[in-house]
């Protein structure tokens, strides 16, 4: 691939423009909104000047419900050899561009499952896809060569490529990505209008459970407009998860024995449902989930504590495997979680002590 189009320069077009052009690849920028644009080109994402004839790939990077407009306009324009869409749902667009008529042998669908609670051109890096899925959906029709164009890019970009079906793969990011960003922002919604004295309170779990409540609402009706069938399915079996566990919850409550009895075994089947699912969620780099030892350690609030930690666990011979941060309500310290493998966390913990660092028990 030597030139690229990508057309539309939020997070998703212009980290993938980053990519390509840290790569040497010549990529034109283009946005209905051409202030985006010249952003996107001053972050060395490309030129947003027109290229001189068709490009070897056009990116069409449009929210989901106008990506078949779009690549439909791009594609009787002949503005490239190639043209695939990185919307997070893949049958619609492409029954849509069906029904237009178009040759779609030239098109490939594909979703990056890679992004961040921020949008724009602003929040965008070249390195939002290393090491993520990329899905492609290519058909019988698929020209091979435009199928080598999407895994070039998919590779430009550092992601894993994985082939599915279309409607397959919108069923599965209903489960994955829309029906938990649709529960996590209403578990939010309950601290709306929550007492302070309750806010103040939150700790690491919440947290967890609400970060991707922060994204832009604008995006997300965009996104669940197109693929509203399958997570409004998912959020029909949730509902009846729910019920159950409320009836288990007023079980308790009961001042007869066999009925608290019988609520506590619902609330334990939910909470074991729980852990089977989540022991299937992949693990560090898509392997199999592991468990590793928490090294937990006391630090303050000031520039250069991670760095400390690190290069001391180095010193220690210990590779971190992951960090979770975990800030004090109201004070200027936090709880730094360190994951290490179970037979490096003695070490770890005790060469962290050596160098004065507090260790949470």
């Amino acid at each position: 691939m030597r030139s690229a189009l990508v057309i539309g320069t939020g997070l998703i077009g212009t980290s993938a423009a980053l990519a390509l052009a840290r790569r040497g690849v010549v990529v034109h920028l283009a946005d209905h909104d051409p202030e985006q644009a010249r952003t996107a080109a001053a972050l060395g994402a490309g030129t947003d000047e027109a290229p001189d004839g068709p490009v070897d790939l056009a990116i069409v990077a449009a929210p989901p419900a106008h990506v078949a407009g779009v690549l439909a306009d791009t594609m009787r324009r002949g503005l490239a050899h190639g043209y695939l869409d990185v919307a997070s749902v893949k049958g619609g667009p492409r029954r849509e561009l069906e029904s237009l008529g178009l040759d779609l042998t030239a098109y490939i669908g594909t979703h990056p499952m890679s992004g961040r609670e921020k949008s724009g051109p602003l929040a965008a890096t070249a390195d939002l896809f290393e090491g993520r899925p990329w899905v492609l959906t290519p058909t019988r029709d698929t020209d091979t060569e435009v199928l080598n164009l999407a895994l070039e890019l998919v590779s430009h970009c550092r992601a894993v490529p994985i082939v599915m079906d279309a409607d397959a793969h919108d069923r599965a990011v209903a489960l994955v990505s829309h029906m938990p960003h649709l529960i996590s922002s209403m578990v939010a919604a309950r601290l709306e209008n929550a007492e302070e004295a309750a806010v103040r309170l939150c700790g690491q779990g919440i947290r967890d459970v609400t970060r991707i409540a922060a994204s832009d609402p604008r995006m997300w009706i965009d996104i669940l407009s197109a693929n509203p069938g399958p997570v409004a399915d998912l959020l029909s079996d949730v509902a009846a998860d729910l019920d159950e566990a409320v009836r288990a919850l007023r079980a308790l409550q009961s001042s007869d024995e066999a009925k608290r009895r019988e609520g506590s075994d619902g609330i334990e089947e939910v909470l074991r449902r729980g852990n089977a699912g989540q022991d299937r969620v992949p693990g560090k780099h898509g392997s199999a989930p592991h468990v590793y030892e928490v090294v937990a350690v006391l630090i303050d609030d000031q520039p250069g504590q991670l760095a400390r930690i690190f290069a001391d666990a180095g010193m220690a011979g210990v590779n971190i495997e992951d960090v979770r941060i975990e800030h004090a309500t109201g004070q200027q310290t936090g709880l730094v979680q360190l994951m290490v493998e179970p037979k490096a966390a003695p070490r770890l913990a005790a060469a962290l002590r050596e160098r004065g660092w507090a260790i949470r028990q």
